[in-house]
């Protein structure tokens, strides 16, 4: 499945088929964290899995290898379809081509939707942190122009896309929406930690 997402916000894709899993009532067992580069997903995404008991992956990690050249498309598809397959996951990271597969199959959505200059500061205070490079906890760390224009423009560009497939995709899935650091910090604090 290809999801294409143009400035005009137009996104064509395919509804993808996935095992069905039982929803229980308010539970958190299958995440998608979703948002744009250095919004705090890769940290959300560490906090909430202790809090939850969940296996997390980490997209940036599975996509690349240690040479920064990613997997070809298909394969990433197969990789997140086997990964939505297990009964409980929390998943970070964007990728809008393969977004339906995760979202079709989450109970639980979670959009950072965080101002440009917010994750801006969030991709400087992590390249201080790793000083570039692919880690071990899931952070891809290159800035590029490229990618600088991508945060620049996210809210822009892609968050109409994102909410389009949120729309299309996630209608069975409880979706979160924060806004801001203190509003992500606030939603951490308020979770029960699983026995």
């Amino acid at each position: 499945m290809i999801v294409t997402c143009t400035a005009s916000t137009t996104c064509s894709t395919t509804t993808p088929t996935l095992p069905a899993h039982p929803q229980r009532p308010g539970a958190m067992d299958r995440i998608a964290i979703i948002g744009c580069g250095g919004s705090g997903k890769t940290r959300l995404a560490h906090h909430l899995a202790a809090l939850l008991h969940l296996p997390v992956t980490h997209l940036d990690g599975v996509y690349y290898d240690a040479d920064w050249n990613p997997l070809p498309q298909q394969e990433f598809a197969t990789l997140q379809r086997d990964l939505v397959a297990r009964p409980r996951w929390l998943i970070e990271g964007n990728y809008a081509a393969t977004l339906p597969i995760r979202l079709a199959a989450a109970d639980t959505v979670i959009f950072l939707d965080l101002p440009a200059i917010t994750c801006l500061i969030g991709i400087l205070q992590r390249r201080w942190r790793y000083r570039g490079g692919q880690h071990t906890d899931g952070v891809y760390d290159r800035i590029t122009w490229s990618f600088l224009r991508y945060i620049w423009g996210y809210r822009t560009t892609m968050r109409p896309c994102i909410r389009h497939l949120l729309d299309e995709h996630a209608s069975s899935a409880g979706l979160i929406t924060l806004t801001s650091r203190r509003q992500t910090a606030q939603f951490l604090d308020r979770r029960p930690r699983r026995p």
